[in-house]
């Protein structure tokens, strides 16, 4: 029996091995946060409201607001009218979209796509806000003419409208802009519309040509991921929304001296540190690079896939490759998120040579497909 030093060494051997073999989830690998590790000894805790005093002093909400103005500037938010934190994930990032929008809209109806992510779905349900699933096109998708009907049957109540900037399974994005027009077409003035950028928020300001998902397009609040396309040992996540959306729920909380705005009291104070230090090395330029060169080798795995027949494709801007559904044992092997389809999504820690093992194994899994076929056929003519 393995005592707990063996389990440990165990472990850490096991995720080595694991970590080079994803490539079928939106996590990136090529981080290094050792400047930051003797952070680790303190009890960091950025309770309350990053814009607001309070009595614990063991926090890093100074380097949370600079992570929240670096991404509000990224999404053209009015620079007198934005506020946001760092949340654990997502999933907590859209809860807060969908809570800050319930609170504007009390009796609205939520609009969200088939493709939306599961979170979505959850947090409906915990708000306890009526919905409609819209249709998805073939791409993924929103499909602007369903919305359209949908909201025209609808057009007497408030409209609560929930986009997607990067899909889960095919990287769609949902244009921003356009569902503002139809919101204008229908008259429909009491709107929220929250953009879900998990992962393609952290470069949709480099994609060519733009597809509108920002403030300036009509955006109230935002989110995205900090551990996807950034990196980070911890999951994260941020929301950036409308100042004057967050005062209709701020309440005074004397325990802590600050306000209550966030959807958890306790919350990570080292996901905004490491944040901040990847965004400061970084910067805008760093950024841009890494979508670069993600898209280049998006680009290649589609090309080289398609090179052995398999009807591999992109989304306009996407560094999400998407592709029939595969062997079982590749999909355990590359740790492949699988649906009616399956994807690899080229990270900036995926590598050509990584590209090529993969594409590999699905020729060897071809041919030893083709080889029991052919022994099929040969004993039904013996």
């Amino acid at each position: 029996m393995m005592n707990n030093e063996q389990k440990i060494d165990e472990l850490l051997t096991k995720l080595i091995q694991e970590k080079d073999r994803v490539i079928g989830y939106p996590v990136a690998k090529d981080f290094d946060y050792s400047r930051l590790y003797e952070f680790l000894k303190h009890p960091i805790n950025n309770v309350g409201d990053p814009y607001e005093d309070n009595t614990y002093k063991v926090q890093t909400h100074e380097m949370e607001r600079e992570v929240v103005d670096f991404f509000a500037k990224l999404y053209r938010a009015d620079p007198t009218d934005f506020w946001g934190y760092v949340t654990n994930g997502g999933s907590e990032s859209n809860l807060y979209g969908l809570y800050l929008a319930r609170e504007s809209h009390p009796k609205a109806m939520v609009y969200f796509s088939e493709s939306t992510h599961y979170s979505v779905k959850k947090n409906i349900h915990l708000l306890n806000l009526p919905s409609i699933t819209i249709r998805a096109q073939e791409n993924g998708e929103l499909d602007y003419e369903d919305l359209e009907n949908t909201l025209q049957l609808n057009r007497d109540k408030p409209a609560i409208i929930l986009t997607t900037f990067g899909t889960t399974m095919t990287e769609a994005k949902d244009d921003v802009s356009e569902v503002k027009r139809i919101l204008k077409k229908l008259a429909i003035q009491n709107h929220y519309i929250h953009c879900d950028a998990a992962l393609a928020g952290s470069y949709g300001p480099f994609i060519e040509p733009r597809i509108p998902f920002d403030f300036q397009d009509g955006a109230d609040s935002i989110s995205i991921s900090g551990h996807k396309f950034i990196g980070s040992p911890f999951p994260s996540g941020v929301i950036i929304a409308k100042r004057s959306l967050r005062d209709r729920i701020a309440r005074g909380i004397s325990y802590i001296g600050s306000l209550d705005t966030t959807i958890t009291g306790s919350r990570n104070g080292h996901s905004p540190l490491f944040l901040w230090y990847a965004v400061k090395k970084m910067g805008v330029k760093g950024l841009e690079e890494r979508y670069r060169h993600s898209l280049e080798t998006a680009e290649y795995c589609k090309t080289e896939l398609r090179k052995i027949g398999i009807k591999a494709w992109t989304n306009p801007g996407a560094i999400t490759v998407v592709l029939p559904k595969v062997a079982n044992r590749i999909k355990e092997k590359w740790q492949l998120a699988t649906d009616d389809i399956t994807h690899v999504i080229c990270m900036p820690n995926v590598t050509k040579s990584q590209i090529d093992e993969f594409i590999k194994d699905i020729i060897e899994e071809k041919e030893h497909a083709d080889l029991n076929t052919e022994n099929k056929e040969l004993q039904f003519q013996d």
